[in-house]
């Protein structure tokens, strides 16, 4: 691999799901891999989960790594070509990049968009930016469309926990929430699925929030939670805004929230969240404490998608 921003740079995803599982059996095999190599993680936006868990696979790859909050340590960055910078943007992206490629063999970079310009958010301005510029490979810990290391850590979960021969049905269930959320984990769950191709998928949210055909593929949309829920296997639970009027929320139903009762239709199935969950919202306690939750598990795995990522672009390139 030469990058990942998206599972289009997967040469193999199912190669990819059994690298990740072999390094949580034997975390520090590859200790000596990135020796004299750093890591640059570079964040937009706060993160405890993707920050704290690839810290530590490149860590056990033995790589040195760099944390820099670019939102509130650094200069306030210009992302436009051509720019006249006379207002309030300090320094261009291209300076920018350019400097952390000759401090960074690799360069991780977490984005968000602001849900108010579909277009300019749906262009992936700021990470391609990064990407156009760093000279180095670029690893995305989340983009304005796409968290790809979210999703490669969803299906090794789905994987890891499914013991059986036929394939499991997963629902992917829009859920409430109190403020508008990107489509980025939705997208990108959207995404591997189908690329990784070993599951029955669904896709339920009321209407008004369908997502971009790009990453839903021919996945069936059920307006009916209910039952686009019978006979599911493993529920990944996740709130977005409206694509199409985007970035507004355009339903606030509290019926939709996951509880015991909207999972009695289901083969007893495996509750999945990205977190951080807003309780008694998106999901009602009684699923996250009980026996149907693996969002802790599911949150264990980031290390691992991380570790594979992070081994396959050192093997690859440097």
């Amino acid at each position: 691999m030469k990058q990942f921003i998206s599972v289009d740079d997967v040469p193999s995803v199912p190669r990819l799901v059994e690298t990740a599982l072999d390094y949580k059996k034997q975390p520090f095999k590859d200790k000596t891999l990135g020796e004299n190599k750093t890591l640059g993680m570079i964040f937009l936006n706060p993160s405890l989960r993707t920050r704290l868990s690839t810290q530590v696979a490149a860590k056990n790859l033995g790589m040195e790594v760099v944390v820099f909050n670019i939102d509130k340590e650094g200069w306030q960055l210009e992302m436009n070509d051509g720019a006249i910078m006379n207002g309030n943007t300090t320094e261009h992206v291209k300076e920018a990049a350019a400097v952390m490629g000759q401090y960074f063999d690799i360069l991780s970079i977490r984005t968000f968009p602001g849900l108010k310009d579909k277009e300019a958010d749906y262009t992936e301005k700021y990470i391609n930016q990064f990407i156009k510029y760093a000279g180095v490979p670029v690893v995305s810990l989340e983009s304005a469309t796409l968290h790809p290391l979210q999703s490669l850590t969803d299906v090794i979960t789905i994987k890891e926990q499914w013991q059986q021969a036929r394939r499991p049905k997963v629902v992917m269930t829009w859920a409430p929430h109190v403020k508008p959320l990107p489509q980025a984990v939705p997208n990108s769950f959207a995404q591997w699925i189908n690329a990784w191709g070993e599951a029955d998928f669904v896709i339920t949210h009321p209407k008004g929030y369908d997502l971009d055909k790009k990453f839903t593929g021919n996945a069936p949309i059920e307006y009916d939670q209910d039952k686009a829920l019978e006979g599911a296997d493993f529920v990944y639970v996740k709130n977005w805004s409206s694509y199409e009027d985007y970035g507004k929320i355009t339903c606030t139903d509290s019926n939709w929230m996951v509880t015991n009762e909207k999972l009695r239709g289901t083969n007893q199935a495996k509750v999945m969240h990205c977190l951080p969950v807003r309780r008694n919202v998106v999901i009602a306690d009684e699923v996250l404490d009980g026996p149907q939750s693996i969002v802790i598990k599911e949150a264990g795995n980031r290390t691992w998608a991380a570790q594979a990522v992070l081994s396959e672009i050192l093997k690859s390139n440097l």
